[in-house]
């Protein structure tokens, strides 16, 4: 094979990095940029393009997705949770749920106040969070874009039980109001007049995924993808980075051997970027010789290019919980299409392919709330909650504690189900803790296999108030669910909802419908506080949104990178994926990922002095490089 030379290298294609890759590349054609990415395209292919089929990429054997196990819990039972992570062209972008939130200011603002990072507060990134987006659901918002490359609607269809959500939280919940926008930045715990924001088309009902609006859709000769492989690990000259080794993915390449055989190896001129998230990226710099001097002793790797301890250390994650109630057969739920129905799909398709309208466009998330806890609340979570929210959350009013909402869909494993899968329809009134005091950790267990197990715990409820907030969410989810007109009981099966005692008034059961909005709260023994809290330990989960293991700190307080997004001790090695945040994020993390690959832009089109924009001097930029 011939040598290949570019000027940089961005490790995986995930939002980030092809946001990146496609602000430079458009700015400068003079500048050859590639992009390696372990899984496999996605270009046209409805089962990314069409929203609703989501579930498709959850399936055992899935392609497009990449399922790491962790390690046994004893926070969880001794459980051992599993955290999916995106692998192909678009990564979280090409197969996540589509939901449109953004964080809190503040959660922005802390990482510039609290952890020293000039230029990422919230004011410094609203123009950036503009710039991505074309918000189509309402003009002249202040904190919203409308030129940008990624659509921002409802979605095609407004199921039954997000209207029914919404209609039971007004009569429910009176405290909390309703707002136009939920996503503004600077306040929350309202509830969204129509519901949930979507990253989708209105016009074509098309997910609004960065590949298909960021590179496929643009004439741009000077980046090359190259999908199906694996980066392996960093090369280094005189203390800078000077290319990558990789290797096939033998799950597309099955003739290339396995991922021990003879690397390839590209050259950088100028710069690599690792893009490859919180779980790939802190990998590939410890395959490097970067990180804990400890953990790379235990893989053999003796002495290190950079002693950097804090590489795959605090990992985070949103803790996700649903719980699931059958819903009426009239209603509208993503579940057919989610088991492949083709009866459904075929139904769907027309509405799609007409006019983007319908099931297809939607991602089943209609409504929810980004919530925190009133004075009653805070009474039902308990006192090991209390010092938290005063320190972290009462000063700072636009942070939520929970998302709560509906997802027309039953999402979890049909084997558990006690009646048959096929005609099921159903709901989940779930939620993810949005800044759980539990963080976690992710390192490598071989020096040299790509494929080789992470060493991962994910550290989900190591913290007891993190537990406290999720009984929290169970016992507002049998609230709101027991109410809404479309309400048919729970849905039944081993495991799905606590083992509550038969004789208790929480037994789970199916129903002829809804008990009236003034029922009475159910009130829980220390029988059910028992019941709920061993069913949290089996069922709470990963929220896919992985960050936080390549930090973006002080070296000293564990940083992996600083704030122009370089690799502590060597020269011409960034990151820009969510491995970076410094703390967690409120809301659901697809934004926050656009938003460092456009400033990740920005900074690197500075290092190498070249403007953002579609016209430039070539020239002037041969001449740099």
């Amino acid at each position: 094979m011939s040598e290949q030379i570019y000027d940089i290298i961005i490790a995986g294609a995930g939002p980030a990095g092809l946001v990146l890759a496609s602000r430079l590349a458009a700015a400068a054609s003079a500048l050859r940029i590639l992009v390696i990415e372990s899984g496999p395209p996605t270009r046209n292919d409805p089962l990314h393009t069409q929203p609703a089929r989501y579930a498709h990429h959850l399936r055992p054997g899935s392609t497009t997705v990449h399922f790491h196990a962790a390690r046994p819990s004893e926070a969880l039972g001794g459980r051992a949770p599993v955290v999916p992570c995106g692998r192909c062209v678009g990564g979280g972008s090409s197969v996540n749920f589509a939901v449109y939130t953004r964080a809190a200011a503040s959660d922005y603002d802390d990482w510039k106040n609290v952890h020293g990072n000039r230029g990422w507060g919230s004011r410094d990134l609203l123009p950036l969070l503009r710039k991505c987006e074309t918000y189509e659901i309402a003009p002249d918002q202040p904190t919203h874009g409308y030129s940008g490359p990624l659509k921002v609607s409802y979605g095609g269809l407004f199921t039954e039980v997000g209207r029914e959500f919404l209609e039971v939280a007004r009569v429910y919940d009176t405290t909390r109001g309703e707002t136009e926008d939920v996503n503004g930045l600077f306040e929350c715990n309202k509830y969204g007049v129509r519901g949930k924001s979507t990253w989708i088309d209105s016009r074509t009902g098309k997910r609004s995924d960065v590949p298909h609006h960021y590179i496929y859709n643009r004439d741009l000769p000077n980046l090359h993808i190259l999908s199906g492989h694996h980066v392996k690990r960093v090369l280094f000259t005189n203390g800078r980075a000077s290319g990558v080794e990789y290797v096939p993915n033998t799950r597309f390449h099955p003739s290339a051997g396995n991922s021990n055989s003879e690397p390839l190896v590209a050259h950088a001129r100028r710069l690599v970027v690792l893009s490859a998230g919180a779980l790939g990226t802190p990998a590939i710099l410890e395959r490097s010789g970067i990180g804990a001097r400890h953990v790379l002793a235990g893989v053999g790797i003796t002495e290190p290019v950079v002693e950097l301890p804090g590489v795959g250390e605090n990992y985070q994650d949103h803790q996700v919980v649903f719980a699931y109630y059958k819903a009426a057969p009239e209603a509208h739920t993503l579940d057919g299409i989610a088991r492949g129905d083709e009866a459904e799909i075929k139904k769907w398709s027309e509405h799609w392919h007409r006019d983007g309208s319908g099931l297809l466009a939607q991602n089943g998330q209609d409504a929810g709330i980004k919530l925190r806890p009133n004075t009653h609340d805070l009474d039902v979570i308990g006192e090991s909650f209390r010092k938290r929210w005063l320190s972290y959350y009462a000063p700072a009013p636009d942070k939520p504690v929970l998302w709560f909402g509906v997802v027309a869909l039953y999402l979890g494993d049909r084997a558990k189900l006690a009646q048959p899968a096929d005609d099921l329809k159903a709901y989940a009134v779930g939620w993810f803790l949005t800044h759980p005091a539990s963080t976690g950790r992710t390192h490598i267990t071989s020096a040299t296999d790509v494929d080789a197990p992470l060493d991962l715990h994910p550290g989900f409820l190591d913290s007891p108030e993190d537990m406290a907030l999720h009984k929290w969410g169970y016992k507002l989810s049998r609230e709101y669910a027991r109410r809404m007109p479309s309400y048919r009981g729970e849905v039944l099966g081993t495991g799905i909802h606590p083992s509550f005692a038969p004789s208790s008034l929480l037994a789970t059961r199916e129903r002829d419908g809804p008990v009236p909005v003034d029922e009475p709260e159910f009130v829980y023994s220390e029988e059910d506080e028992r019941a709920l809290e061993e069913w949290i330990k089996a069922n709470v989960s990963t929220a896919w949104h992985s960050l936080g293991t390549c930090a973006m700190k002080a070296r000293e307080k564990g940083g992996v990178v600083d704030e122009r997004l370089n690799v502590y001790g060597v020269e011409g090695l960034k990151i820009a994926d969510l491995s970076i945040c410094p703390a967690n994020v409120g809301a659901n993390t697809y934004s926050t990922a656009i938003v460092v690959g456009e400033k990740a832009a920005m900074i690197v089109a500075e290092d190498l002095g070249i403007a953002l924009q579609e016209e430039v001097d070539d020239a002037r930029v041969r001449a740099r490089l």
